[in-house]
């Protein structure tokens, strides 16, 4: 076994190298260049594209702060109720998805429904 070999991780028994450092699988070195509430805003746009009749009307906004992404979620008139859902069902459900979406980020993320 080399220096470098050693500076690059442990060992197994087997003496394959063990990884270590910023280069393992899950762990990001620009976490300072994310877009905050990035993964709220593509839940909301993937579920709303989905309930959808009429996907390609489905436009979502995004104003950012500093822990809270506010989401305007904008869909063709005809997919307002359905969207909304029974006694606003529907629209519970999905606020509470991507505001777990937006918590995995570290942000609020409050949605508006708007008709177009």
């Amino acid at each position: 076994m080399s220096v470098d070999d050693k500076a690059a991780g442990s060992l197994e028994p087997n003496g394959n190298v063990i990884a270590s450092g910023p280069s393992e699988v899950g762990e990001d070195d620009d976490a300072g260049n994310r877009v905050v509430g990035a993964t709220a805003r593509s839940v909301l746009e993937f579920v709303a594209q989905s309930i959808t009749e009429d996907p390609g009307a489905v436009v979502v906004e995004a104003r950012e702060g500093k822990r809270e992404v506010q989401l305007r979620l904008h869909v063709g008139p005809d997919d307002v109720g359905r969207v909304i859902g029974r006694q606003g069902r529907v629209a519970k459900a999905i606020r509470t998805v991507v505001g777990a979406a937006g918590a995995r980020d570290g942000v609020a993320a409050p949605v508006e429904i708007v008709s177009d």
